[in-house]
Formats: C-alpha cells, structure tokens, sequence
C-alpha cells in the first residue's frame, strides 16, 4: 500500500507542479500580449508620423523646384502641366 500512497503522492506533486507552471506562463503571455499592444501603438503612430513627414518632404521638394532649386525642377514641371491639363479638362466640361 505505501508504493501506492507513494505514487499518488509523486503524481500530485507533479500536477501541482504543472499547475504553477502554467500559472506562471499564463501570466508571461499577458503581460507578452500587453507588451505587443502597446509595440503595436507605437508602429502605428509611426507611421502615421511617417507619412506626414513624406508629405512634408514633397512639398518642401515642389517649394524648392518652385524658387528655382535646379534638383526638382522636372517634376515641377511635370507636376504644373498635370495641372494645366486637368484644367483645360474642366473648362472642356464646362464649355459643352
């Protein structure tokens, strides 16, 4: 009978054991799961900080093609006949 009672001991000790591991893991994964959120948060706002400062970026670019900054002047100009066009699109619209 005491191997038995042994057995059953060992065996409880070990389910205990599994118990507080998992525990233990279920606590590390939320605060893994917090932590993912919040990385998460953080991309997004950067992203959205990037694409603004792209926007910047260009518009800053068609500032200089504009006070004659030789790097950009193309895309100026075709950025002003793109313009033209679509105007004399409407006016076309407009006309008939």
């Amino acid at each position: 009978m005491s191997e038995i009672a042994e057995i059953i001991d060992s065996v409880e000790g070990r389910i205990q054991k599994l118990f507080e591991k998992m525990n233990s893991l279920q606590v590390y994964t939320s605060q893994l799961e917090t932590e993912l959120k919040k990385a998460a948060a953080t991309i997004d706002t950067q992203s959205r900080e990037i694409e603004q400062l792209k926007g910047e970026a260009n518009s800053l670019k068609m500032a200089n093609s504009l006070l004659g900054s030789e790097e950009n002047k193309r895309d100026t100009k075709l950025k002003i006949n793109s313009l033209i066009k679509e105007i004399d699109y409407c006016i076309a619209q407009l006309s008939d």
